[in-house]
């Protein structure tokens, strides 16, 4: 047999290992994204909430909205927009996860595997696994970022309706088209920079504790590689990432969500520190994690799904444990 014939007959995740990974990462964040969204939005409508910058403009006036916790906050959605409302803005959300997550991993492994040099077997160093998850976040958030966008605006779209405001997009491509006709290509990257320090911060919380705890259970404990080590391993990581990403998440939702004048230039905030700062003088630095609760809420059974899923698809496809 040829060496073109030998490989031709090989499985497809030893022919196309990367592409086979992207593949698979996707449909477990995809599946993970779908049943956690309605927290997602949730977290969203509540970093907006008493925003300080939009009070002291103006932009709001006579349109105040009473503050409302977490659980309020999803009921009222369900109450005045419907129930179908929970999952504005999934469809670009499912998007985001294709890119981003499908990035983020194959990413991930490359650099841990061959750049930095991971031993199967052997402890792993945590700086390595810092410096990995958090480049390999970073790029898969940058080719992401105009989906995100469009997520975050398009969450916002019911409660322009309750206040009276014309809503701004008729869906997901429109979305996209009127962002690009006003704002350019580069309209499709505002708020690009919190958004990647976000992915950055949430990444060394998820993929380097969910890597490190698990070799470290299977290293130094009686644990085998099965969903027990993978529930206890995203378990932490879910915890983590939402106290490590969740004030980078206000300041990026606060910046994408603002409105903009002909040139794209934001009218609340001149850049993610401008953000940062008045968020803090103007709400107490505790405004920073807002909407904490449902962020973690979401990490924690968005890591449990989507490691779950990705652990038991790889393995179904004949691809090595993560």
């Amino acid at each position: 047999m040829s060496p073109a014939e030998e490989e031709r007959s090989l499985p497809l995740p030893e022919r196309w290992p990367r592409a086979s990974k992207f593949a698979l990462s996707a449909c477990a964040a995809a599946v993970a994204e779908l049943v956690t969204f309605p927290l997602d939005l949730t977290k969203t409508r509540l970093q907006i909430q008493g925003e300080a910058a939009v009070r002291r403009d103006g932009a709001a006036a006579g349109q105040a909205v009473p503050y409302r916790g977490m659980l309020r906050t999803a009921a009222g959605i369900a109450q005045e927009e419907g129930v179908r409302k929970l999952w504005q803005g999934a469809t670009p959300a499912v998007y985001r996860h294709i890119v981003y997550t499908g990035v983020r991993m194959v990413t991930y492994e490359q650099l841990r595997d061959s750049v930095l040099g991971r031993v199967e077997g052997e402890s792993f160093p945590l700086w390595k696994a810092v410096v990995g998850g958090m480049s390999a976040g970073a790029i898969g958030q940058f080719f992401a970022s105009p989906a995100d966008l469009v997520k975050v605006q398009m969450q916002m779209e019911g409660r322009r309706k309750l206040e009276g405001k014309p809503l701004r997009f008729r869906g997901v491509h429109h979305a996209f088209l009127k962002i690009l006709s006003e704002g350019g290509v580069r309209g499709l990257w505002a708020g690009w920079v919190p958004n990647v320090q976000r992915a950055a911060l949430v990444n060394m919380g998820d993929l380097t504790t969910y890597d490190s705890v698990k070799h470290f259970l299977l290293l130094n404990t009686a644990l085998v590689d099965n969903s027990v080590t993978h529930s206890v391993s995203s378990a932490c990581s879910g915890l983590v990432a939402a106290v490590l990403g969740t004030p980078a998440d206000v300041v990026k939702t606060r910046i994408m969500n603002q409105p903009r004048d002909k040139q794209g230039r934001g009218l609340l905030y001149k850049s993610s520190m401008d953000c940062l700062i008045q968020t803090v003088q103007g709400e107490g630095f505790m405004s920073l994690y807002k909407g904490f609760i449902p962020t973690w809420m979401r990490m924690a059974p968005w890591s449990l799904v989507f490691w779950l899923t990705y652990e038991q698809i790889r393995r179904m496809c004949g691809v090595s444990s993560f």
